[in-house]
């Protein structure tokens, strides 16, 4: 919404005059300033206004580098580094699939090649990277005309924190590392050296050719909503609130980034876009959007909670689940000046955890598809995995 004009009438009352899109059309006409105000930084809570909301300088492509309307899978730094890479490779030559997002960093810390980076920051990392000719794989991909996206796993990092368990979040009632629910260890997101590990990672893979770097878990860890911050010590020495810790780290990133001419993505909930907070993990949409070139919600319908969106059990509603995360996504996009390309990830696997699941195949796949299409949402990414793919569901 944009305030265009005001008048004040003769009773003292003050009107705006105001413009806004409902996203087909746009629609103009007048709001007594009783209802809204001036700057949405207003309507802030303390912690999101002191967060950078001004336009940012952005590349809108780069000549040698040029922009990708992608449509991608997600490899495993094993089925980058084997038998099922040419697999993949001819799947994607029969669909619309133009796109490889590869673990150059995992969930666990490993890396997919040896490099100087995890030498000297994690060389425990480098012991079990499976790729030895990092070149023949970027040849590879680039002959058979696949965009390549780097994945790098930010601060959930097992490996780093095996190295310099002060570098952990402390447990206070056990004294121990913190553990998330699947049993590894996250890191700070406030140790700087742990952000130049990232960002050094990232630089590597600019290096050997990859065309955008697209950071993961660049969050704190879940904590009910911040209801375990209490038993948490995140070792927040110099009081940084959690969405300013990670806006910083993401804004440092793209400062030294962007110069290689790659671009920079960032994965957050799909739930995101449709709260009001950080959801105690510090990711506020605006905020993570006005600084990279692509946001990247998670869009997994059986990650939603049950009744969201009037959904009884949303993973049963693929196409309802994400058409209205979709729209809260391009609402929310549209409070600032330069927000980010949004490009969800999309499920391509059956949740069979999740009461009350349906089975994944071609035809839901293609309605989370739809659904973002028609929010003018044109990029996805699917999420399997394990790498098996519905190839029918992207002919």
């Amino acid at each position: 919404m944009n305030i265009v004009g005001e008048r004040t009438l003769e009773n003292g009352e003050l009107w705006y005059n105001i413009e806004y899109s409902d996203g087909k059309k746009d629609i103009t006409g007048w709001i007594n300033s009783e209802y809204t105000v001036k700057d949405r930084q207003d309507l802030l809570d303390e912690t999101y206004r002191r967060l950078d909301f001004s336009p940012q300088k952005k590349a809108k492509e780069y000549p040698n580098n040029p922009r990708v309307e992608t449509r991608g899978i997600y490899l495993t730094i094993y089925s980058a580094s084997g038998s099922r890479l040419d697999s993949l490779i001819e799947m994607a030559k029969k669909t619309k699939i133009n796109t490889f997002v590869i673990d150059v960093k995992e969930d666990r810390g490993l890396v997919l090649f040896p490099n100087e980076t995890a030498a000297k920051y994690s060389p425990k990392a480098n012991r079990q990277a499976p790729l030895k000719d990092i070149e023949g794989l970027m040849k590879k991909l680039k002959d058979n005309g696949i965009y390549a996206i780097a994945r790098i796993v930010c601060f959930k990092d097992p490996t780093y924190v095996d190295q310099f368990p002060d570098r952990a979040i402390l447990d206070k009632r056990t004294g121990k590392p913190y553990k998330s629910r699947d049993g590894l260890i996250w890191a700070s997101p406030h140790d700087k050296n742990l952000w130049e590990y990232n960002i050094n990672m990232a630089k590597e893979a600019a290096a050997v050719g990859f065309n955008e770097v697209q950071f993961d878990y660049v969050r704190f860890p879940a904590s009910n909503g911040g209801k375990l911050d209490s038993v948490l010590d995140y070792k927040n020495k110099d009081g940084v609130s959690k969405p300013e810790t990670i806006q910083n780290f993401l804004k440092k990133a793209y400062s030294e980034i962007s110069p290689l001419e790659v671009y920079v993505a960032a994965d957050v909930y799909g739930m995101v876009s449709s709260v009001e907070d950080d959801m105690g993990i510090g990711q506020y949409w605006e905020a993570i959007s006005n600084v990279v070139d692509y946001i990247c919600p998670m869009k997994y319908p059986s990650h939603y909670g049950n009744g969201i969106y009037g959904l009884a059990v949303p993973d049963a509603y693929p196409y309802e689940t994400v058409y209205y995360s979709a729209r809260d996504s391009v609402a929310r996009n549209r409070n600032i000046q330069t927000p980010a390309i949004i490009r969800p990830w999309i499920q391509d696997f059956t949740a069979s955890w999740v009461s009350g699941h349906i089975k994944y195949g071609e035809k839901q796949v293609r309605d989370q598809i739809r659904a973002l299409e028609e929010n003018g949402i044109t990029e996805y990414l699917l999420w399997n995995a394990g790498n098996t793919y519905t190839e029918a569901a992207v002919r």
